[in-house]
């Protein structure tokens, strides 16, 4: 075993070290990314003051949505490597980048995704509530927004399973109270992001639940990480639906119609109840599944 691997954390309770983390996560992006995009945008300090979180979400549908996810991976990157090495005391790769054994919950994460959005968007159209009225095949355009997915998915999945989620286990015996507190922590994240709505937030509470499933299990992000970008790439840019309120250039060209609780409405599928319905289905199998394959592990180590 390494030196670094032996070594205590800094700072004894996982609780307290990831309120450290936010609050120097939160600072820095206050006081250099969003300043940063804002003067590069042009926005008028009367527009932040009158309406913050409005002027805020208008950044992410405009030309500058690149940018801000470059900003919050290079954050994301830099603060959880600076706590986890002279924080938390433990390696990078002790967040859970282990590829071998893994194959399986990657391809399970990987192949989620287009599974509940296929079916959700099935029971649409079946429903007359969705309607494909063109297909838009521009190879350059779903290059760039796999590349801004992979980007998001990569910085969100270090932050809120790498390293949130991580030192909440060392510190709640019970795992379902660290995953939930992960999760909630993953929706306020996004209450800036367009068209955010309290169906939405509690959609988002279920999505950080699904992506955090095997990580209580496993430790390990490779599930999270496949499932992230899966879900984000085929529900956009494919599909054509907004990604948590984000428009990004699609294939099939989406109209819905109908009970915006049922569509989604501007927050893009995420935000409806059809949404909730699937994850909550999908969150109770995973966990079915996983305290039958992990336990049973336990279980025949001990024998």
């Amino acid at each position: 075993m390494s030196d670094q691997a032996e070594k205590k954390p800094r700072i004894r309770q996982g609780w307290l070290r990831v309120i450290l983390f936010g609050i120097c996560f939160s600072v820095i992006t206050l006081l250099i990314a969003i300043p940063a995009i804002l003067i590069i945008a042009g926005v008028k300090k009367e527009d932040l003051q009158a309406a913050p979180i409005h002027t805020l979400a208008a950044q992410l549908t405009g030309n500058f949505l690149w940018l801000m996810v470059i900003l919050e991976c290079l954050i994301s990157l830099i603060s959880v490597w600076i706590f986890r090495i002279f924080v938390d005391r433990k390696s990078f790769a002790s967040l859970g980048w282990e590829t071998t054994g893994y194959g399986a919950e990657s391809a399970t994460g990987f192949f989620m995704g287009p599974t509940l959005l296929g079916i959700a968007s099935l029971l649409l159209l079946l429903s007359g509530r969705l309607q494909w009225t063109d297909i838009s095949w521009d190879p350059q355009s779903l290059v760039i927004s796999l590349g801004l997915l992979v980007l998001i998915a990569f910085s969100e999945e270090l932050v809120f399973r790498g390293y949130i989620l991580n030192n909440l286990l060392d510190t709640f015996r019970n795992k379902w109270i660290a995953l939930a507190i992960s999760a909630v922590l993953f929706a306020a994240f996004h209450v800036t992001n367009p068209g955010i709505n309290s169906l939405a937030f509690a959609n988002l509470f279920l999505a950080g639940c699904l992506l955090g499933m095997n990580y209580i299990y496993t430790k390990n992000l490779w599930y999270s990480l496949c499932l992230h970008l899966s879900w984000n790439f085929f529900q956009g840019p494919l599909l054509g639906f907004r990604v948590s309120g984000l428009t990004l250039p699609s294939l099939l060209q989406t109209e819905t119609k109908g009970d915006l609780l049922i569509t989604g409405g501007d927050f893009g599928l995420e935000g409806s109840v059809l949404n909730m319905a699937m994850s909550i289905i999908a969150i109770l199998v995973l966990a079915w599944a996983f305290e039958r394959k992990y336990n049973s592990k336990q279980v025949i180590a001990k024998l």
